[in-house]
């Protein structure tokens, strides 16, 4: 003994220390002979597309960084607003035009309609041979309850400036004259969406209409019609945004990790289908969503 303290208890403490010391230097030390290597940067757009602000941020701040040669945007979303989308979808182009950097997009369950439009400002996609993909086209869900309030003796007294101030409203028909007006909105989105694929997939407008119903496709009947490069997952996407940025060898894989969110648990596990999410979480009823 010394100093009142047994000496096995000692050794005990050097050995968990060692032990501890061990795993930190076990996690740490790859890191830090990684620091200061080039790298392929992922940025992940997963669910509903609710908002752009984010993953916008995200590819900003990667485009900025030096060491980020290249971009892989994991798309696993079944889309979403229309206005967001396209936010992500420019920001991707940005990266491009003004970085000079390569992005990729890597298709995983589900890249439709919004997820879609964002892939195809990417220059290369990259999807497995079972995602489903595409379905291009715009959706506007709108609820409608005037016959049940006229069963149960509720009105709705409106007090509007413009003819079409309360268009779509749920408390009363939809006449034909409203809707010639949201066609005419929806179509020209749709318009936005043809062009984009048309653009970023260098296929004639002609030929993007004749696809742009609304319809999916797998990863495998995409790729023979053009509207994906190559089959491949996530690890191939990485290893081609490698290549085309100039990397040799094993690229460094960068993320931005993302806290722990009790409503992204709660909307992700307990709320269903994406059609809930359609009706109750976006703020517009105009979508670049597949509804299943």
């Amino acid at each position: 003994m010394s100093n009142g303290y047994p000496r096995w208890k000692r050794v005990l403490w050097m050995i968990l220390g060692g032990l501890v010391l061990f795993s930190v230097g076990k996690s740490l030390i790859p890191e830090l002979l990684l620091a200061g290597k080039d790298g392929v940067a992922i940025v992940r757009v997963e669910g509903p597309i609710l908002d752009s602000y984010q993953t916008v941020e995200e590819l900003k701040n990667f485009a900025d960084d030096p060491l980020v040669k290249a971009i892989v945007v994991r798309i696993d979303s079944p889309g979403g607003g229309v206005a967001p989308s396209q936010e992500i979808y420019n920001a991707v182009k940005r990266v491009r035009k003004e970085k000079n950097k390569t992005v990729i997009a890597s298709m995983g369950t589900v890249a439709a309609s919004g997820g879609y439009y964002i892939a195809v400002g990417t220059d290369r996609i990259l999807a497995n041979p079972g995602t489903l993909t595409g379905s291009i086209g715009v959706i506007m869900q709108l609820a409608n309850f005037h016959e049940l309030l006229e069963k149960i003796g509720v009105k709705n007294l409106v007090v509007k400036s413009g003819k079409y101030k309360d268009i779509g409203s749920p408390f009363r028909p939809m006449n034909e004259e409203d809707r010639k007006v949201l066609e005419l909105v929806m179509n020209d989105v749709h318009r936005q969406f043809i062009d984009a694929v048309a653009d970023g997939r260098s296929l004639d407008v002609a030929e993007v209409e004749q696809l742009a119903d609304g319809r999916v496709f797998t990863g495998q009947q995409a790729k023979s019609i053009l509207l994906v490069d190559d089959i491949g997952d996530l690890h191939d996407a990485i290893k081609l945004a490698g290549e085309l940025g100039g990397i040799e060898g094993e690229p460094r894989v960068l993320e931005v990790s993302k806290p722990f969110s009790f409503r992204d648990l709660l909307e992700n596990t307990f709320l269903g289908s994406v059609r809930t999410f359609a009706t109750t979480h976006f703020p517009t009823p105009l979508l670049y969503l597949w509804v299943a």
